[in-house]
């Protein structure tokens, strides 16, 4: 029970990111470079201070703490820039789609490939995905930001999966916070930073709280839970997305979606209960 609040919990964070950043950016109270680097400085010191009061030093010298400053960095930068383009559900397709189809391959290579519960509980929710993010008629998704977001999926996939190993999942995240930043500065040099009092408070709210813990809470989960699983229940975050942004941004919301939200809850459903992935190696002798 503890788990499934907690995965819950996580998947609404995640969701409240993509509400935020649409908010922030849509609304045109910040550029999307500024947005990113906001998002990760104050993830940065919020859980800086946390690691402050809870006592202990911060791991900041560890053999995957680059890897994982790095794909963080490369998921803020292809995110946040891919919404110059895209619209929002296709973005949002495209980055979830990534990400399962990269960790499914992972837990394939690695010996923790997906049942076939698992798999059919993933083809039924990705299709309901298809069906509340797929673009409307005249929908054309431009290939530079499609490109990004792919950027961006791959970056969120090797996250997630560095973080199952995580030990200490708060210090991991606040380091990969902290070692990211001067990252993002490099890559994001000559963009042009726009800022207003707004789009900077929507994005320390998405980067302290929704980013920052919601990821340190994401990475106490990983560890407990199948690379398949992890990938299949993220795919609910799109449609939690377009419920929110119903109530908060008074975006349209019709029979469809509301359909494909059931496709998709019933697919996790299915997956999440049933028995652990199989053993895709033959056991050495």
């Amino acid at each position: 029970m503890r788990l499934f609040l907690a995965i819950t919990v996580t998947m609404i964070a995640f969701a409240a990111n993509s509400v935020l950043t649409r908010m922030a950016i849509g609304g045109g109270f910040i550029d999307p470079s500024g947005f990113a680097l906001v998002r990760v400085i104050s993830g940065a010191l919020v859980l800086g201070m946390i690691i402050s009061l809870r006592g202990g030093g911060l791991p900041l010298l560890r053999r995957r703490r680059i890897p994982g400053a790095v794909s963080l960095a490369v998921y803020l930068v292809g995110f946040s820039l891919a919404y110059l383009t895209l619209d929002a559900g296709l973005g949002a397709l495209i980055l979830f789609g990534v990400v399962q189809v990269s960790m499914f391959l992972h837990g394939a290579l690695h010996g923790t490939g997906p049942t076939s519960r698992q798999l059919t509980g993933g083809v039924v929710a990705f299709l309901g995905l298809l069906c509340a993010l797929w673009p409307g008629p005249g929908g054309v998704a431009d290939p530079i930001g499609a490109a990004l977001m792919v950027f961006a999926g791959l970056g969120w996939a090797a996250y997630s999966i560095i973080g199952r190993a995580a030990q200490d999942p708060l210090a991991a995240t606040s380091a990969n916070f902290l070692l990211s930043i001067p990252i993002l500065l490099i890559l994001l040099v000559g963009t042009g930073l726009t800022f207003s009092a707004t789009g900077i408070a929507l994005g320390i709210l998405c980067g302290g709280l929704t980013s920052g813990l919601g990821y340190a809470l994401w990475y106490s989960v990983l560890p407990r839970i199948q690379g398949a699983t992890a990938a299949i229940v993220q795919l609910s975050v799109p449609v939690i997305a377009i419920l929110a942004g119903a109530v908060l941004l008074n975006e349209e919301i019709g029979p469809v979606v509301l359909f494909a939200t059931l496709m998709v809850v019933g697919g996790i459903g299915w997956s999440v209960t049933g028995s652990g992935p199989r053993n895709t190696r033959k056991e050495q002798r």
